[in-house]
């Protein structure tokens, strides 16, 4: 787990429990996982690098057979955090749990596909004692006209 370019606020026992608990959720759980949380501006960069999209995202993940990446933008986590009037921690994990599940074949491109991710998310922050966030945050994505 590494944290580039800024302060780790949610401590490395949580994050490796959410992620454990997304591999569980999703099938895999014995996928070797490495997590590194990046500023927007990184990930940005990553995203247009490795998928030919230049806009601004929260999470990407990696997978490469064996094992998965999953990198995060901190920055988005604490942005949004403060926009929804959730702890950045929770922001945070639902990243990690999201990136996870993509590695475990979840996908959220169509409607059904998003319905169900955004199920294994609730199910999985329930499971580790966050609060409920209803509000969809593809929704509020779209309400503000902002990047996720």
């Amino acid at each position: 787990m590494r944290w580039i370019g800024g302060r780790a606020f949610l401590s490395d026992a949580r994050i490796r429990r959410a992620a454990r608990a997304a591999l569980r959720a999703g099938g895999r759980p014995d996928l070797e996982l490495s997590l590194v949380f990046v500023r927007d501006r990184e990930l940005t960069r990553m995203h247009a690098d490795w998928l030919g999209d230049p806009s601004p995202t929260d999470v990407l993940s990696f997978d490469l057979g064996d094992a998965g990446e999953v990198v995060t933008s901190f920055e988005c986590a604490r942005r949004t955090a403060r926009a929804r009037g959730v702890e950045p921690g929770r922001e945070l994990s639902l990243y990690v749990v999201h990136g996870v599940l993509h590695l475990c074949g979840l996908d959220d491109r169509t409607k059904p596909e998003r319905v169900r991710m955004r199920a294994a998310e609730r199910a999985v922050l329930l499971s580790l004692g966050w609060e409920d966030d209803p509000e969809p945050h593809d929704e509020l994505r779209r309400r503000r006209g902002a990047a996720p």
